[in-house]
């Protein structure tokens, strides 16, 4: 990953909020994701134990024709699947710092050709490309099922996988 030319270019952003009331919408909005991502399509998921960001990428996963068993990978920080586009599904949980994302080799030249999912996301602030799709996943403390979606989505690709996929009724 080239921070420097990530820097380079300021990138326009488009953000939104909405709200799912099931972790069957999590997931269908996972889904409508995958369905549209193109090569290089960066999803960084931010939010706490059980917000549903795994949930999430299921979704996309199934969006992507992705057939083999996606879990949380935490212990193993990344895991690659095979669909329409390669999945690379990254947890960055149990890292220190962001210097061992670098130094495990979770980012390389293969992922533009794929979609790259990172949960923790936060945990790698400042060290992500500047196009990505951030989405802040929080529970809702009244209702078990519900969920709170913030999305950011930095530059022209991101922006329009939100346009395409998220309902449009609720972005911002």
């Amino acid at each position: 990953m080239d921070r420097s030319a990530a820097a380079a270019a300021p990138s326009p952003t488009a953000t939104g909020t909405l709200t799912t009331t099931s972790p069957e919408q999590t997931r269908a909005l996972g889904r409508a994701l995958g369905a549209v991502a193109q090569p290089g399509t960066l999803l960084a998921l931010i939010g706490p134990l059980g917000a549903g960001k795994t949930l999430l990428t299921k979704g996309l996963a199934e969006g992507l024709g992705v057939r083999s068993v996606v879990n949380s990978p935490t212990f193993v920080l990344m895991n690659e699947h095979a669909g329409r586009l390669r999945l690379f599904h990254v947890d960055a949980y149990r890292l220190d710092d962001p210097e061992e994302a670098l130094a495990a080799g979770l980012f390389d030249e293969r992922q533009t050709g794929g979609v790259t999912v990172v949960e923790w996301a936060d945990r790698l602030a400042g060290w992500l490309p500047d196009e990505h799709l951030e989405i802040e996943i929080e529970p809702d403390p009244d209702r078990d099922d519900g969920r709170t979606l913030r999305w950011r989505a930095s530059g022209a690709q991101p922006a329009r996988l939100a346009t395409a996929a998220l309902p449009q009724s609720e972005n911002g």
